[in-house]
C-alpha cells in the first residue's frame, strides 16, 4: 500500500500531537514532518516532498496564507488543507486564493478529516459548510455577468469544467473524455483565464454555483 505522506503545520504543540497520534492509526497515512510555523512548513515541503500539508493559519514567522503561496510556487502538486478555528471571510478567501485545496475547521470529526485528506489527494475540493457560503459570495461578487463568461468556453472546455465540478483529478477527466492529461491541463488553464479564476477549486465551486454540474 502506498501511504499518503503528510506534513502537519501548527504552532500549538498539543494540536500537532493530537493530529499525529490520531493520523498514525490510519494505515494509509504517514506523518513525515511537523512544522511549528509557516517557514518550517515551506522548508519541509521542499525537503520531504509530502502529498498533503495540514496548515494552520495563525502561526509565527510566516502565517498559513503566506506559507501556502510559497509552497504553491515551490511545488504545485502538493495538496494544502487549511485546518483552523477561523471561519470568517477575511481568513477564508485569502487562503483559497493562495491555493488551498481544502478548508476545514478544528472542530471537524477525526474521521471526516481523514476522508478530507483522501479526497483532496484525489483532486477534490473540500470546504467546511461554514466557509462555502463565503467563497460563493466572493465569486458571485467577482463577476456580475457570469453566464456570458461561461458562454465564452468552447464545448470541450465546458465538458472539462463539468468533470472538474465533480471533483475529478486530471487523470480521471482525461479518462472520462478520452483525451490526454496534458490536454486537460491546457483546457483548465483556458477555463481559469476566461472565467478570471485562480485555481481549480474556484472553478469547481463556480460551476456548481452556476448550475453547471451535469450528469
Amino acid at each position: 500500500m502506498t501511504k499518503i505522506k503528510v506534513v502537519i503545520a501548527d504552532d500549538h504543540h498539543v494540536v500537532r500531537r493530537g493530529l499525529l497520534f490520531f493520523l498514525k492509526t490510519q494505515k494509509d497515512i504517514e506523518i513525515i514532518g511537523e512544522a511549528k510555523n509557516g517557514q518550517e512548513a515551506v522548508d519541509m515541503v521542499i525537503k520531504l516532498n509530502p502529498d498533503v500539508v495540514l496548515m494552520d493559519l495563525s502561526m509565527p514567522i510566516m502565517d498559513g496564507v503566506m506559507a501556502t503561496k510559497a509552497i504553491r510556487e515551490a511545488d504545485n502538486e502538493v495538496k494544502i488543507i487549511i485546518l483552523t478555528s477561523y471561519a470568517d471571510q477575511d481568513h477564508v478567501i485569502p487562503a483559497i486564493r493562495a491555493g488551498a485545496s481544502g478548508y476545514q475547521l478544528k472542530d471537524i470529526e477525526p474521521d471526516e478529516l481523514v476522508q478530507t485528506i483522501r479526497d483532496v489527494l484525489k483532486g477534490e475540493s473540500k470546504l467546511h459548510p461554514k466557509v462555502t457560503s463565503h467563497v460563493m459570495t466572493h465569486l458571485s461578487g467577482q463577476n456580475s455577468n457570469q453566464h456570458t463568461k461561461l458562454d465564452e468556453l468552447t464545448r470541450r472546455e465546458k465538458e472539462v469544467l463539468n468533470e472538474l465540478a465533480k471533483g475529478k483529478s486530471n487523470k480521471e477527466i482525461a479518462s472520462a473524455l478520452y483525451i490526454t492529461e496534458k490536454t486537460v491541463k491546457t483546457h483548465i488553464s483556458n477555463i481559469l483565464s476566461k472565467l478570471q479564476l485562480s485555481d481549480r477549486t474556484q472553478a469547481a465551486i463556480y460551476a456548481v454555483k452556476n448550475g453547471y454540474l451535469k450528469e
